[in-house]
């Protein structure tokens, strides 16, 4: 058993991959006790590396199933029969094609929390359409809204889709539902779509836009790079800062330290007057190095910090300070997240080897050592 909030919740996860395993990495992180159902023949996705190395898998032990032997269903079957919920990331029908559909682990388990996550959705025309997290962002507005004035739409790597509007969904929608079931004794099918989310990560972009205040145009707005006093500059020495000073008093306190007054930079919300604004305060931060812009900026109420790369934030005095990231089996990785003062998560174990806790596993979940043997014999399970 792990410590933090959701000790003692049992979760069974068929292996995916993306916002599936991110989700079974949330909760493993929090607590829950996540068995992750691994095929027992090696998949190539294209993205092989060492076991240490696939941070999403950490949090939680692996065994090894045959999902296309009767035998191999009925195995996790009955583990679906001991778990408070389960995570799938098949197209929609798969699991039914299995045998592991929700209206089968639910006629088992009536209190289950069925989590079910694609990108298009259980329904819609693009339902069974193969995708990527670009997709589903590209059909919500989300990536459309994101880039420079004059240029294509840029991806946000693919935490937008992927993992905001995925994986923390799909753990989100688990967690409300879990809280239901224990009130009212029956479970249900959690339903989450990468478009689904993305569009909802975009609710107050979409008030934006409909107030008039938000043009439909990229780098023409407020928070798109459009403005001056929000955006990345580059520096001397080709680093770059950050600068988000929205508020009437953060602008004035970046006048100030940049030794300008509202004479230099006439019209804060001008928007015709942006583009100009930009051009001044790009040549202005060009004179200074990212480090003396720190050591002028930051910790002000500007709204400023250094734009750092993957090997640089781990070392950041605040991100130290506050434990952000944490290095565990060997390898610098972000920490658990949210804080609790009461139940803290950890991380509660590396990353398994495909199947690597099949017998161990198996046997804590109540298979005997004569039906692993047999199971094993069989080709059932393996590992």
């Amino acid at each position: 058993m792990g410590s933090g909030p959701l000790n003692g919740v049992r979760v069974v996860e068929l292996a995916g991959i993306g916002p599936g395993p991110f989700c079974a990495m949330l909760l493993a992180d929090l607590g829950a006790e996540v068995l992750r159902v691994d095929r027992v023949e090696a998949v190539d996705l294209g993205i092989e590396r060492d076991r240490q190395f696939n941070l999403l898998n950490r949090g939680r032990r692996s065994v090894a199933i045959d999902l296309k032997d009767p035998a191999g269903v009925e195995a996790v079957l009955r583990l679906i029969d001991q778990a408070d919920a389960v995570i799938e990331g098949f197209r929609p029908g798969v699991t039914e094609k299995l045998g592991l559909g929700p209206d089968v682990c639910l006629a088992r388990n009536p209190k289950l929390v069925y989590g079910r996550m694609t990108g298009w959705g259980q329904n819609g025309p693009l339902a069974h359409a193969a995708g990527h997290d670009i997709n589903y962002i590209a059909l919500t507005g989300a990536l459309g809204a994101i880039g420079s004035a004059g240029g294509p739409p840029v991806p946000p790597l693919n935490l937008v889709g992927d993992f905001g509007g995925g994986g923390v969904y799909l753990a989100f929608g688990l967690c409300a539902a879990l809280i239901e079931a224990r009130g009212s004794g029956a479970g249900q099918v959690v339903d989450v779509a990468m478009t689904d989310g993305s569009a909802s990560l975009m609710t107050a972009i979409y008030g934006l836009f409909a107030s008039g205040f938000w043009t439909d145009q990229r780098g023409q707005n407020v928070l798109d790079s459009g403005s001056h006093y929000y955006g990345c500059y580059e520096c001397a020495d080709g680093a770059y800062i950050s600068v988000g000073s929205i508020e009437a008093k953060f602008y004035a306190e970046l006048l100030e330290k940049l030794e300008l007054t509202d004479d230099d930079l006439p019209g804060r919300n001008d928007r015709d007057q942006w583009p100009d604004h930009r051009e001044k305060l790009t040549k202005l931060f060009l004179t200074r190095t990212r480090d003396e812009w720190c050591e002028l900026m930051e910790g002000t109420d500007i709204c400023f910090a250094p734009v750092l790369s993957l090997a640089e934030a781990p070392n950041h005095p605040h991100n130290k300070e506050r434990g952000t990231f944490v290095t565990y089996d060997g390898v610098v990785q972000p920490a658990p997240a949210p804080r609790f003062s009461r139940t803290p998560g950890e991380i509660q174990r590396p990353p398994a080897n495909r199947g690597e806790h099949t017998d161990e596993a198996l046997g804590d979940w109540g298979f005997s050592a004569d039906e692993r043997a047999r199971l094993r014999g069989a080709g059932v399970i393996g590992g």
